[in-house]
């Protein structure tokens, strides 16, 4: 590849994804764009006859699957053709589009859930036996599970119009921290480097101490400059979070936000319990980091510098996807059959473009490829654990919708994040049994042991830091940026060790996180690796029986509750043990890294 950043349209035709499985042309992208505009209207007609008989309410069902298909389908065609270069005035106008379009659309179709809601048991009961309706009952029944915390016609109506403002908190934290806050520049070998949100973590990572510790000072003294106001929005959220729980008829914030998953909140707890029961092996890898930099005491901007340096190595992506594709032989040949044609056959929009969207992703739908977007660069190791990750989503996309009808072929996040950690797990383990580098190996296991951190540890830690701060409000304590700062500050002393120096702004940390405008969400990071690790063992150590309890959670889609799935394939995530195990591996990690590095 070029040193310069090519345009969209000097990228090979070859390195670029295949979007005609969903349109084949933008025009007839247009085209079915009306189509659907067209279709809205239709909603209306249901509108008061959903209890009226088993064959009124399938016409309705029919009809969200059509309208639910293709407004899929258009939405991932304009979402990906922005990714790809979002410079393109075409292709921002038809993210507009398309935006406005599905705007109209919930609107029309808002009536439908409450509707359903209103018709008494007994009669739904009679409905839900008529076969008619047996190609939706899995949906209708995850409708219906909201029956206990669904208010009046009227009340719900109330809450639909105030839905929009609801975002007003985190539009204004990503307005102020991403855009009005200017974290000027850090000093890196006498050039001037601009300091944000995305490149603290880049400085952070740099050799020299003193240009993190002046990354670090500087991006905290802007937080510190408005840390009131970041109090207040965070706090704001909560408020909303606990009130709208207690319109509901919720015990508590988190009870309404693991209620959708059906997750017991015994589940959050065990996970903070068994992680909490770890932090010895969290300590000794904080002090194992501190002696292989030579440092006579780790400060909290120290904390992400990796054991090792980047090793050099070369992966073209022809030799990036074989790699990736003997690592995860112990799947099965039609998963590794068809991940190769995938990657090498219009899955992947593989290199960096002017305007293209930066980092990873994968976007699975039911009509079109599971599309990855990369970044590739062949000689940054991290960037093939990038490709084996995104694969995994995009497998698990590819099965759960050969596997599912439309209504029900959607996995949750719950369960997403098991199929991409699950595929690094192999990469891991396969480039391990084949290195003769101490080097590599250093880097293979520092990265896992930095993976494990950051994914159990760390997202454990903001995990026990919302519920405190959710359940202080609901007990009637006033949320003071005192408080806030207070509150994640004795966290951090208690995950981190008194081994981390902690400096007078480090609590800062607690008011800069944005998952926290989603609330209880980052839980679910831990309890997905902590899957992911003991499902890997399981395919990797065991046999056939194994590997095809895996594949069939993949195949599973939308068709249980994430709990449920993940017991299909062999990991009961109510109990203490997947986190444990997860705790036991890092110690084991932390074990072999000793003998690697010495």
């Amino acid at each position: 590849m070029s040193s310069t950043i090519p345009k969209r349209n000097e990228i090979p035709k070859e390195d670029r994804w295949d979007l005609s499985s969903l349109f084949e042309s933008d025009e007839l992208w247009e085209e079915s764009l009306k189509e659907l505009a067209g279709m809205i209207d239709q909603a209306s007609t249901f509108s008061g006859t959903l209890g009226s008989s088993a064959s009124q309410l399938k016409e309705c069902m029919d009809y969200l699957n059509a309208v639910g298909m293709l407004h899929e389908r258009l939405e991932y065609y304009a979402f990906l053709r922005y990714a790809e270069d979002a410079g393109d005035s075409g292709n921002q106008a038809r993210m507009g589009k398309i935006s406005q379009t599905g705007a109209r659309l919930a609107a029309s179709l808002s009536f439908i859930q409450p509707e359903l809601l209103e018709i008494p048991e007994d009669t739904m009961e009679q409905l839900l036996s008529d076969e008619l309706l047996s190609p939706y009952i899995i949906k209708l029944r995850k409708m219906l599970v909201f029956r206990p915390y669904t208010r009046s016609a009227a009340e719900e109506r109330i809450l639909a119009l105030q839905a929009d403002s609801t975002d007003t908190p985190s539009r204004a934290f990503e307005a102020l921290t991403n855009v009005d806050m200017d974290f000027g520049t850090v000093a890196v070998e006498s050039e001037e480097k601009p300091l944000s949100q995305s490149t603290l973590a880049v400085f952070l990572t740099h050799p020299d101490k003193s240009v993190r510790k002046s990354a670090y000072t500087q991006f905290y003294r802007c937080f510190d400059q408005h840390k009131n106001t970041l109090a207040a929005l965070y706090s704001g959220s909560v408020k909303q979070d606990a009130s709208l729980a207690q319109i509901k008829g919720y015990s508590s914030s988190r009870a309404m936000f693991l209620y959708p998953d059906q997750v017991s909140e015994s589940v959050y707890d065990n996970l903070i319990v068994s992680v909490r029961e770890g932090l010895d092996a969290l300590h000794r890898c904080y002090d194992l980091k501190r002696r292989y930099a030579g440092l006579d005491e780790l400060h909290h901007y120290d904390l992400y510098i990796p054991f090792t340096r980047e090793v050099e190595t070369r992966y073209p992506f022809d030799t990036a996807v074989d790699t990736v594709c003997e690592a995860l032989a112990p799947l099965g040949e039609e998963y590794v059959e068809a991940l190769r044609n995938g990657l090498n056959g219009g899955w992947v929009d593989k290199y960096e473009n002017r305007g293209k969207r930066s980092g990873a992703f994968s976007a699975g739908s039911y009509s079109g490829y599971p599309y990855i977007l990369m970044n590739y660069k062949e000689d940054v190791l991290r960037d093939l654990f990038t490709l084996a990750h995104e694969a995994g989503h995009s497998m698990h996309s590819w099965y759960s919708a050969r596997s599912n009808p439309f209504q029900h072929y959607s996995y949750t996040i719950f369960e997403a994040e098991v199929a991409s950690t699950f595929n690094e797990q192999l990469l891991a383990d396969y480039l391990l049994t084949r290195s003769d580098s101490p080097a590599m190996e250093g880097y293979i296991i520092g990265k896992q042991l930095d993976d494990i951190t950051a994914t159990i540890f760390r997202q454990t830690m903001f995990a026990e830091f919302e519920h405190r701060i959710h359940r202080l409000y609901e007990e009637g304590t006033p949320l003071t940026t005192d408080l806030m700062r207070g509150t994640y500050r004795e966290l951090m002393e208690q995950y981190l060790g008194s081994g981390v120096v902690l400096e007078s702004e480090s609590d800062l940390e607690g008011l800069r996180i944005p998952h926290f405008y989603r609330a209880f969400y980052v839980y679910k990071y831990a309890t997905g690796l902590s899957a992911a690790l003991a499902l890997s063992r399981m395919v990797m150590e065991g046999g056939t029986a194994e590997r095809d309890r895996y594949l069939s959670f993949l195949c599973s889609g939308g068709r249980y509750y994430p709990i449920d799935s993940l017991k299909t394939a062999g990991v009961d995530m109510t109990s203490t043990e997947p986190a444990a195990s997860a705790v036991s591996v890092f110690s084991s990690l932390l074990d072999r890294i000793e003998q690697v590095l010495g």
